[in-house]
């Protein structure tokens, strides 16, 4: 949690600029401000950290990704093809969008495979809904070609990947529009806050209203501003903005140190017979936030969360029992259990929720156990870990041979 890692002055000079203000609304108050602009700084910010044309900061990285689809165009009865692997708000913005997710396979990247899109698509598709997984980023080459041949809209949900690319673009700039998450557990941390990303002009415009009542942001009166599209409320405050952009700044040394930590980890437990690790499509443009481990099968990576458990090992993720994260543990979105009626309920879902034939992800979420890396650690913290790691794990392994 490198966000949480790296807090003080600097955090605390930027709220108390606002502070001094009393403007926390992102919007208008320009007499009051003293030119304290802090969600214009932070969009900045990360624009220039992943080389975007336009960012646009929002109440969360959920609502990053409504904002996404939305600006994409993406809404009711398209259908949306989406991992079954990725943190539930993915979903969840895709139906309350008023489309329909369609699952399709993950590969060892831990994303959505191009073979697994392929597979998914059907007349009705309309878009993909490509989630970047535990800091690392999909095969963007063999998935960019489907996308394609196919004319479909991509959508990318960053969240977890902030400062990942591929051959130097960044995660979210593939698609149409993109997204990161800016919550307490991500490279980088407002609290809560999410940025929406794309190089198109129209979708960018698109978002800035449709995240704050349909406002167009013209003039200095906002009750009188006009309302070109229907939008809702997902503005972020500027109390949040100013611990964004600091966080913002410190991304490249926190990446720089991960991959450090990474790689020591990675050049250790490789040398342990029968551990694998999650492929890195590229691994230069790896964020590193996770080290992700892949066991021989199910069954081991079990036993070795066991052991992990015994003996005290600690900041790793089970992914295959995770009630957030893996569809095996969303019998609500399975059966249908809403607040309110979605358009699942009146159009019926596409793919039965029930009996989906995913082999390949149960296979490889089944053996992926990942540790979240820590941006501060020192070598000798490293060195201990992969030296707990490694015994627990040959102890399982031996055990199964």
């Amino acid at each position: 949690m490198a966000g949480t890692e790296f807090y003080g002055a600097e955090e605390r000079k930027e709220v108390n600029d606002v502070l001094e203000t009393g403007i926390f609304f992102r919007f208008n108050h320009d007499a009051q401000r003293n030119g304290i602009w802090k969600a214009r700084e932070f969009e900045t910010e990360v624009a220039k950290l992943v080389g975007a044309k336009y960012a646009h900061a929002v109440s969360s990285g959920s609502t990053a990704v409504s904002c996404a689809l939305a600006s994409a165009g993406i809404g009711a009865g398209d259908e949306v093809i989406v991992p079954p692997f990725t943190y539930i708000a993915t979903i969840e913005a895709v139906i309350f969008a008023g489309a329909l997710p369609v699952f399709a396979e993950i590969d060892e990247t831990l994303c959505l495979s191009a073979e697994g899109i392929k597979k998914a698509i059907t007349p009705k598709t309309k878009a993909v809904c490509l989630v970047h997984m535990c800091g690392q980023m999909a095969n963007m080459d063999e998935i960019m070609s489907v996308i394609n041949e196919h004319n479909l809209i991509l959508v990318e949900d960053a969240g977890q990947a902030l400062a990942a690319s591929y051959n130097g673009i960044s995660t979210g700039l593939w698609g149409k529009t993109g997204c990161y998450s800016f919550d307490f557990f991500k490279i980088a941390t407002a609290g809560e806050g999410g940025v929406m990303v794309t190089n198109d002009e129209n979708a960018y415009k698109l978002a800035d209203n449709y995240s704050d009542h349909g406002h167009d942001h013209i003039g200095n009166n906002r009750g009188m501003e006009n309302h070109p599209v229907l939008g809702f409320n997902f503005r972020i405050s500027e109390l949040h903005a100013a611990i964004g952009l600091v966080q913002t700044r410190r991304v490249p040394m926190i990446r720089e140190n991960n991959n450090k930590h990474k790689k020591l980890l990675m050049n250790e437990l490789g040398k342990i017979d029968g551990l694998g690790f999650a492929t890195i499509p590229d691994p230069n443009g790896d964020s590193a936030t996770f080290l992700n481990l892949l066991l021989p099968n199910t069954m081991a990576a079990q036993s070795v969360v066991d052991e992990f458990n015994k003996n005290g090992v600690s900041g790793f993720n089970y992914w295959y029992t995770n009630m957030y994260h893996f569809i095996n543990q969303w019998g609500h979105i399975k059966n249908g259990h809403v607040a309110a009626k979605t358009n699942i309920q009146l159009l019926g879902a596409p793919q039965d929720y029930n009996n989906l034939d995913l082999p390949k992800t149960q296979e490889t979420v089944g053996r992926l156990i990942s540790f979240g890396i820590k941006a501060s650690w020192s070598d000798n913290e490293v060195n201990s870990l992969a030296e707990k790691i490694s015994i627990c794990i040959k102890s399982v392994l031996n055990q199964h041979v």
